[in-house]
């Protein structure tokens, strides 16, 4: 016998034991067509967040829905060596004990962290597994196993020699606390109050006149080798191919005319800095400016300016040229000015442009068979609209940067020789062959220190993780993988190189389909923060309501397209759709509904069992066609919709009278209606509630061994088509009891009253459903008699019910006149509150500074206030 309640703590951890050690994860066990998916990998530092919750639950959806379609299923899961969060949190620890990394030495500290990662860096995995995902934990990969590496070290050597790997001296951005540049990534725009400095540099060769530029950055001017204009800024066209001199320094720069330069913006005049302004540098190369390096890797300023600047911080060095040029009399004025300025999102310290050597991939080359794999349709975007935001990127592509200043993660496989001539090898014995071959002797070598951004490693992802280069077996069967499923923000970083790398090395596409989700926000739709204190941790979501609870409110939530709005009330609400399902299997129970072993859903007689087995078919192909095109909310809502109106609301309560009656024919076939119904539903239901269908399933109908629900087949029940004509009766059955429900709610009747229903209208089959359904309509409408073709008497309600209408008589039961002036007060007080939201959506000003969150919540506001004055008028008119 089922427990009074459904106590997920207890049940969650037996179960998944159950299904991993039976390898119930693992390819095979349904020897179908491959169906793959490889997850994204999470940082090894990490714990699982809401983010990760949704991901993660979307995927598992889609391979707990394909395994029970047949096909041979493989979740490929991992964990990512993450570099420079790594390494932060093990000197983290260092600086606990007063040592840091260069104490160590590279070799010793590479052993804390690997120790560090033993120790520690899996905890995600077994918060993953909380959330019951299944995934075949026998193939876990990590990007630094020595399988990737091996990979790894392959893909570079190979796009070095093909002249796809290259040195460069680039802007990147640099970290100066970490000392790393970084990725766009890990960049975080800051709004910051500051000024805008107009500096008059003077004009070669014109005494007493100036060209005014305008800056957020004095101490970038020290690096200053050009000024630019717009070619048709009628202010300046005449200096374009002039000098200035930089004033401090003495050095003349030239006046150039671009494009680049706003008139409208400052001065119109842009100083040019091209080693530490990106925009500056793509300027510089077109006018062919020198670029100074002003700055060495900690910020301060180097050999390059003025003696009185070199060792200067670079605030510092602000103060002191601002200060200088006013002495000068060269500062024509200080404008107040907010604007965005980068900084690490690890550091926290503002982000510097800086001109440096660094290994780069011509993504360029690589970028073209990407682009033309989505144009032809092999690999597709869902939603669509994203191919738009991959396209733009894809198309301006620059250079990728490839190198980092870390000491965690896969060390650059380069060594120097002593006039420092590259020697790119597998390892360090093919290097020195080479070094040995070019200068005729052996000599020393010196590797590389750098490693690789992590999303080098990363891009090989789907095909590493399954033995790539090695042609293993799996790698044939699972490659490439059917479906993607990640975040819009990632789709540049590693989306495309993902598709970049599988097409130039397997000469096929990683996956075929990219499925982009949305963002997890708060019930309100901002942005999640510790600092808002609007931050929902899935762990503790899941010690309240129970994982399948939160996974289910994760799947209705995610719409294509649109962001996720989750609270704790919302996950809570969904555990009470679990405990609604766990009571309605706990009725079947006890009423004894068992399935026969001969039970056949087509031969079912009485109109409300072909009514179900109809709603069923129709729920199972609603919910089958929704996860086949990825609307996870579409299947969920399908799912809870049949569950708790169809199935629990109106299915239990219609045929409890024959459960209760006496046995016979009708009573037999009911029961086991019920038991298949309830054993169809829990199959539907598994891949978004894996923990309590697997329950029920186990302590309902799983008597005869028949193995895991998981393993079962997904129900063909959508092949059956809906019985028209109990469908049609048993649907008008339940439209008279809401009407009359809906009636007696609106005009305040009490819940004990029974009341008259007079029906008029609607002829002999009217009379004749009516007398069929008499018991259920009393008992669920609270009705005393059922009358037909009856005059309507003073103070009636009236419901339309196709060519019926149903006749309330309420004069004897409520205040007729009161009801009326109530309803249409409340009417008037929507539609004065309909109007002021029209006046604010209707205000450009407000639309213009209203965050887009206020617009969505007025507008939200709009559609319920507006539902509700109809509600209002419906009730006025049903009292004539």
């Amino acid at each position: 016998m089922l427990d009074k309640t459904y106590q997920p703590q207890s049940v969650e951890q037996r179960l998944y034991q159950a299904w991993e050690q039976a390898g119930a994860f693992k390819p095979g066990v349904k020897s179908g067509k491959p169906y793959t998916i490889a997850l994204p990998p999470p940082n090894v530092t990490g714990s699982l967040h809401i983010g990760h919750a949704l991901n993660h639950t979307l995927q598992d959806v889609l391979i707990r829905f394909e395994r029970m379609r047949g096909r041979n299923a493989l979740w490929q899961p991992g964990t990512d060596h993450a570099g420079i969060a790594t390494q932060m949190v093990v000197e983290r620890q260092l600086a606990a004990k007063q040592m840091s990394r260069h104490d160590m030495g590279r070799a010793k500290f590479l052993d804390a962290v690997w120790e560090w990662k033993a120790e520690s860096g899996g905890m995600i995995t077994g918060q993953q597994r909380r959330l019951g995902e299944s995934c075949d934990w026998s193939r876990e990969r990590f990007t630094m196993d020595e399988g990737l590496s091996a990979a790894v070290r392959k893909v570079f050597v190979e796009l070095y020699r093909d002249g796809l790997i290259y040195k460069d001296k680039r802007l990147v951005n640099w970290d100066p606390k970490l000392l790393t540049a970084i990725s766009d990534l890990e960049v975080e725009q800051h709004e910051v109050r500051s000024h805008l400095w107009y500096f008059k540099y003077p004009l070669e060769g014109r005494s007493g006149e100036f060209i005014t530029v305008a800056t957020t950055r004095p101490e970038t001017m020290l690096g200053d080798t050009g000024i630019a204009v717009h070619p048709e800024d009628e202010r300046y066209k005449h200096l374009i191919g002039s000098y200035a001199i930089l004033p401090l320094v003495g050095r003349r720069i030239p006046i150039v005319g671009d494009e680049y330069s706003d008139p409208t913006k400052g001065s119109g005049a842009v100083k040019m800095t091209p080693a530490h302004d990106f925009n500056d540098f793509e300027v510089g190369k077109r006018h062919g400016l020198e670029m100074i390096n002003i700055f060495d890797k900690h910020a301060h300023l180097n050999d390059n300016v003025p003696e009185a600047y070199r060792g200067l911080e670079r605030f510092a060095a602000r103060k002191k040229v601002v200060a200088e040029l006013e002495a000068l009399e060269l500062v024509e004025k200080i404008e107040p000015n907010t604007h965005m300025v980068p900084h690490g999102d690890r550091s926290q310290v503002v982000i510097e442009p800086w001109l440096t050597e660094q290994w780069y991939v011509n993504a360029e080359v690589l970028a073209k068979p990407a682009i033309e794999a989505v144009e032809k349709g092999d690999i597709q975007f869902v939603p669509k609209s994203w191919d738009k935001t991959y396209f733009e990127w894809m198309r301006n592509i620059q250079p990728w940067c490839i190198s980092r200043q870390l000491w965690w993660g896969h060390q650059i496989p380069a060594w120097y020789g002593p006039d420092n001539q590259v020697f790119v090898a597998y390892d360090e014995a093919e290097a020195q062959a080479q070094a040995d071959k070019h200068y005729g002797k052996t000599v020393a070598l010196t590797r590389d220190e750098d490693v690789l951004d992590t999303w080098f490693s990363s891009a090989l992802w789907p095909f590493s993780t399954l033995g790539w280069p090695e042609p293993t077996d799996v790698l044939k069967a699972h490659y490439p993988n059917d479906v993607l499923v990640t975040g819009f923000d990632i789709i540049f970083f590693w989306v495309a190189r993902m598709i970049m790398m599988g097409l130039h090395f397997t000469k096929q596409v990683p996956f075929r389909t990219v499925y982009i989700h949305a963002l997890v926000r708060d019930e309100k739709g901002q942005k999640m923060s510790k600092s808002k204190g609007n931050v929902l941790d899935p762990l503790d979501l899941i010690d309240k309501f129970g994982a399948d609870a939160l996974r289910f409110a994760l799947s209705i939530f995610a719409a294509q397209g649109r962001d996720v709005k989750m609270s704790e009330s919302r996950v809570e609400g969904y555990r009470n759709f679990a405990t609604k399902l766990w009571n309605a299997a706990r009725f079947a129970e006890m009423n004894e509904c068992r399935l026969d072993a001969g039970f056949d859903p087509a031969a079912v007689q009485q109109t409300v069992n072909r009514w179900i087995i109809g709603r069923l078919g129709r729920a199972a192909r609603e919910t089958t066609a929704a996860l086949e095109a990825y609307k996870f909310n579409e299947a969920a809502a399908a799912l809870y919709q049949f569950t708790w109106s169809v199935f629990c609301d109106w299915y239990l309560e219609l045929i409890k009278p024959v459960l209760m009656g006496e046995e016979g024919a009708a009573k037999a076939e009911t029961r086991a209606t019920c038991a298949y119904v309830l054993r169809q539903l829990i199959h539907l239901l598994h891949p978004f509630m894996p923990f309590i269908t697997e329950e029920l399933w186990e302590q309902l109908f799983d008597g005869k061994g028949q193995g895991f629900l998981m393993l079962r087949d997904w129900p063909s029940d959508g092949a059956r088509a809906d019985d028209a004509a109990a469908t049609a009766e048993i649907d008008w059955l339940i439209r008279l009891i809401e009407g009359v429900r809906a009636a007696r709610s609106e005009l305040n009747v009490p819940a004990a009253a029974k009341i008259a229903l007079i029906v008029n209208g609607g002829g002999a089959d009217v009379a004749a459903r009516l007398e069929r359904h008499a018991d259920p309509i009393k008992r669920l409408a609270r009705i005393e008699t059922i009358t037909l073709e009856q005059p309507v008497p003073q103070g009636s309600a009236r419901v339309v019910l196709d060519d019926a209408t149903l006749v309330l008589p309420l004069a004897d039961v409520i205040d007729i006149a009161k009801e009326r002036t109530r309803l249409a007060k409340e009417r008037d007080k929507a539609l004065a509150e309909i109007a002021k939201i029209d006046a604010k959506l209707g205000d450009a000003t407000f639309m213009a500074r209203a965050p887009e969150a206020v617009v969505g919540e007025q507008r939200e506001r709009r559609v319920v206030q507006g539902a509700l004055a109809d509600k209002l008028g419906e009730a006025l008119a049903q009292l004539g």
